[in-house]
């Protein structure tokens, strides 16, 4: 079994997520007593959040970059990036260590790819949802086609994540903010859904989406095991 490096924090509530999946999954495929070997790295997030906020992406990415190094040095066969926003930096952190980064988007399109959809909505915070750096990943790499809700809605959804789940706060209506946006997407054309943040299956799951939910922290931490499995 290889050493499945984490990169957590951004937020603590979901690299929660991240263990439990990763040693309930290692559990299953293996049976008795096994669990997952795992090192992780967590940022204070307060100190991520501010660098997010003030656009110092250089200094964010630094940060990153001596995350990576640490958990190659501490022994890690290879690093997943628990958050979807940061993985912005992500083709600069595999360029800074010599084991693999696997990446949150690639596994989530291949999962999509798999149910042979094609028009899929996409929800995250405000960089997620706007940039080239997962948007774009999916619609160059896959083939894709992304749409993301309008620019109220958006904000909602990026508000909902940072004041309320990153805080593990979860709310009736915020859940119903957040269905309507996902019906609105369905209605647009989104054959599926990205959840596109690893905190937004604290909020929502299946039963909240008319189309399939792709919950990107339950498909990164899965894929994580299998290639921690391989021989």
């Amino acid at each position: 079994m290889k050493t499945i490096g984490m990169i957590g924090g951004m937020s603590w509530e979901s690299s929660l997520e991240y263990y439990r999946i990763i040693n309930e999954t290692v559990k299953a495929r293996l049976g008795g007593l096994h669990s997952a070997k795992s090192l992780l790295f967590s940022f204070d997030f307060e100190e991520i959040e501010t660098l997010q906020m003030a656009g110092d992406w250089v200094k964010a990415t630094e940060l990153m970059v001596q995350a990576a190094r640490q958990l190659e040095r501490g022994g890690a066969d290879f690093i997943i990036i628990c958050t979807n926003t940061m993985h912005k930096m992500a083709e600069d952190v595999q360029a800074a260590i010599s084991i693999p980064l696997l990446h949150i988007a690639d596994a989530t399109a291949t999962a999509i790819q798999a149910q042979n959809l094609h028009t899929i909505g996409l929800l995250g915070t405000n960089f997620t949802m706007e940039e080239e750096f997962y948007k774009g990943r999916l619609e160059q790499k896959f083939g894709l086609e992304v749409i993301v809700p309008e620019r109220p809605e958006r904000q909602i959804v990026h508000d909902i994540i940072y004041d309320e789940l990153c805080l593990g706060i979860t709310k009736a209506d915020s859940r119903a903010r957040y269905r309507q946006i996902m019906a609105d997407l369905t209605a647009a054309g989104a054959e599926g859904i990205i959840l596109g943040c690893t905190e937004i299956g604290l909020l929502v799951n299946q039963e909240d989406s008319p189309v399939p939910l792709f919950d990107t922290t339950v498909i990164h931490a899965e894929t994580a095991v299998t290639f921690a499995l391989e021989a």
